[in-house]
């Protein structure tokens, strides 16, 4: 491979990561403008919302999340999320249980009415999901799984760095 050959390379190497930075950035202001749209019609401010998104991240990450890591994720302090957890349970978003690997610690899930609420809201886009990827076959879906989860991993490593220099 001559010189010239490999910088063509690099420069397209270059373009679809630039365009991939795009669209994961029009992605997540899509995604945002959602969350708004569900916090208003469902009485959550942002916290409210980022704490729901977390726990549920969290939980389908087979790591559920307790209070006091919800805070720290959500950078508030002891009262705030105290406030915030009494709150969503109080409104059937939420319930407190116990870890099953650790009785002593208490872990955040969605409660029932809480994801009755979001399968109402976010049904319909789970199925515009589907018809948008309907035509696209198995091994590209794949390849955009490992993609997301290269993205997201390198997301983390640039969080963990920003923390622990402050």
């Amino acid at each position: 491979m001559s010189e010239l050959d490999r910088s063509d390379g690099d420069a397209a190497r270059r373009e679809l990561e630039s365009l991939i930075a795009a669209d994961m950035r029009a992605m997540t202001a899509e995604s945002d403008q959602l969350g708004r749209v569900f916090g208003a019609r469902h009485h959550l401010n942002a916290n409210d919302f980022r704490a729901l998104l977390h726990i549920m991240v969290s939980d389908v990450g087979g790591r559920p999340v307790s209070p006091g890591e919800l805070g720290s994720l959500l950078g508030l302090s002891s009262a705030a999320m105290t406030y915030l957890v009494e709150r969503m349970i109080v409104s059937g978003h939420i319930r407190r249980e116990p870890d099953v690997r650790d009785r002593r610690r208490v872990i955040l899930r969605y409660d029932e009415p809480g994801m009755d609420v979001a399968r109402q809201f976010f049904g319909p886009l789970g199925q515009h999901v589907s018809q948008s990827l309907a035509d696209l076959p198995d091994d590209d879906l794949a390849a955009a799984h490992r993609v997301f989860g290269a993205l997201t991993d390198a997301m983390q490593t640039y969080h963990r760095e920003i923390k622990s220099a402050e």
